[in-house]
């Protein structure tokens, strides 16, 4: 699978609440499964099945210390796809001037209203 295919794989994972906030918590620090049952409001086995998910992606991994499985960060990818979520937009981008291929026509603005 090309680079590509294996970030909108990523993208696809990402796109679910739970394992949204699991990475953001992630990118502070290694954190255990209790950890998660902190702040998310959904129960353990819930919390498991999206830490296996995003482990089997390549996207987090864990080691073992005693009983607990403490989980990192294994994609170099996520820090910075975290970062543009949380960036705030304002505005939109300015509209064309005309047809690049014409060169023709101009654009009229928001037509949806």
């Amino acid at each position: 699978m090309n680079d590509f295919m294996s970030k909108i794989e990523i993208l696809k994972l990402v796109a679910h609440p739970a394992r949204l906030s699991i990475l953001e918590e992630l990118s502070k620090g290694v954190k255990c499964v209790s950890d998660f049952q902190e702040f998310l409001e959904i129960s353990q086995p819930n919390i498991s099945q999206h830490l296996s998910i995003l482990r089997h992606a390549g996207v987090i991994d864990y080691f073992i210390d005693g009983r607990l499985r403490c989980y990192f960060l294994k994609s170099p990818f996520i820090p910075d796809l975290l970062e543009i979520i949380k960036r705030d937009y304002t505005g939109q981008l300015p509209g064309p001037e005309c047809c690049p291929t014409t060169k023709k026509g101009k654009y009229h603005g928001d037509r949806r209203k």
